[in-house]
């Protein structure tokens, strides 16, 4: 692959729908499902072949660096890009994309996430060397997941005519962004055709998406220029803690790609992906036994139990379950949760309530 193409992979959240499993100081991208690679080693193992680990970026929190470090001592130090403070996913993106044109005015960069599964990885390289060469040629390129049911937990993409064809992958116009729709909407989207889930990963010329920040997110712009100007200078590090904190939180969906021009997805039909954005989402990928359970760890009985998830990680301590149908349990050393399959998402609410009682030590 090129030499000016460079991942980036976004790596600062906390993941608060997977709690009690992720915590602040053990994010959802250290989460391991059903073998011993945490899913940010699974994000950096899946590029293998395409980037050399000098072409990956990391953008994550202070507090997070060692760790990601000890996941994966390959990635050289100084391609960490640590966020002094959680302002979404645009900041990240223009940062990365600052950082990248300072040293290369030709880069290109696949911005992707270090908490998504994919099962088809020869396929997923295949998007990405696809998206390379649309980039090269101006377009903001997101790649569009194949809806096989009607989620109102995913953002929507509705694409137009085709514009061409490489190696073999459909690169479609796309009419419009859709926020998360309700389940009757959804239904429609999949009858209709022509819509896929938003899976947040672009690729695009840095200075091509530094261009759209500057007409459609000034301020940040005006922030990401003055940041530039000393990006490898001794007063960097100042200067970025000083103005940060003056960001306006905001997503790359909403700041920049819901008005951008020449906008394109590739659809990636047979992905096998999932942003395990919540516990109900690991009945996409995980294998079922025969009453439909999802069992992860080996400490657990199940009599009379049908279509439920355990999720048993508390040493020493066994977990019977008996006559439930349709539930999540998740078992740790310091917290148990409960809840309806189809109820997960609330799990952040729970988080916000320990918050506001100022029980952080299980946060």
């Amino acid at each position: 692959m090129n030499d000016h193409y460079y991942a980036v992979i976004m790596a600062g959240g906390g993941g608060t729908r997977l709690w009690p499993v992720s915590r602040k100081n053990f994010p959802k991208q250290l989460f391991r499902l059903t073998n011993d690679q945490s899913l940010y080693q699974m994000a950096i193992k899946r590029l293998n072949g395409i980037f050399p680990p000098k072409r990956i970026f990391i953008v994550t929190v202070a507090d997070q660096v060692e760790t990601l470090k000890m996941e994966c001592a390959d990635i050289p130090d100084e391609n960490f890009l640590i966020e002094p403070a959680p302002r979404g996913t645009a900041s990240v993106v223009g940062l990365a994309a600052a950082f990248i044109k300072s040293f290369d005015k030709e880069g290109v960069m696949a911005v992707l996430t270090a908490d998504h599964v994919i099962e088809n990885v020869s396929l997923f390289q295949e998007l990405l060397q696809s998206a390379y060469t649309a980039a090269c040629e101006g377009s903001l390129v997101t790649l569009g997941i194949e809806p096989t049911y009607p989620s109102t937990g995913y953002g929507y993409i509705e694409s137009g005519r085709i514009l061409d064809e490489i190696d073999g992958h459909k690169v479609l116009q796309v009419n419009r962004f859709v926020e998360k729709p309700n389940f009757e909407k959804a239904q429609e989207f999949l009858n209709h055709g022509g819509y896929y889930w938003n899976s947040g990963m672009f690729v695009w010329r840095a200075d091509r998406i530094l261009d759209e920040f500057k007409v459609q997110m000034p301020i940040l712009f005006t922030t990401l220029e003055l940041l530039s100007s000393v990006m490898g200078q001794p007063g960097f590090s100042e200067m970025l803690n000083e103005k940060w904190v003056n960001i306006a939180p905001q997503t790359i969906d909403y700041g920049i790609m819901e008005h951008a021009g020449n906008v394109v997805v590739i659809p990636a039909r047979g992905l096998g992906w999932s942003d395990v954005g919540s516990w109900d989402s690991l009945v996409d990928f995980l294998e079922k036994d025969g009453n439909g359970n999802i069992v992860i760890g080996n400490q657990s009985i199940l009599l009379d139990t049908k279509d439920t998830t355990i999720y048993q990680s508390a040493a020493g301590r066994l977990c019977a379950v008996i006559g439930v149908k349709d539930f999540v349990i998740v078992d740790t050393q310091d917290a148990l949760l409960v809840c309806k399959r189809g109820d997960t998402q609330k799990v952040r609410q729970v988080v916000e309530i320990l918050k506001q009682k100022e029980m952080h030590r299980y946060i």
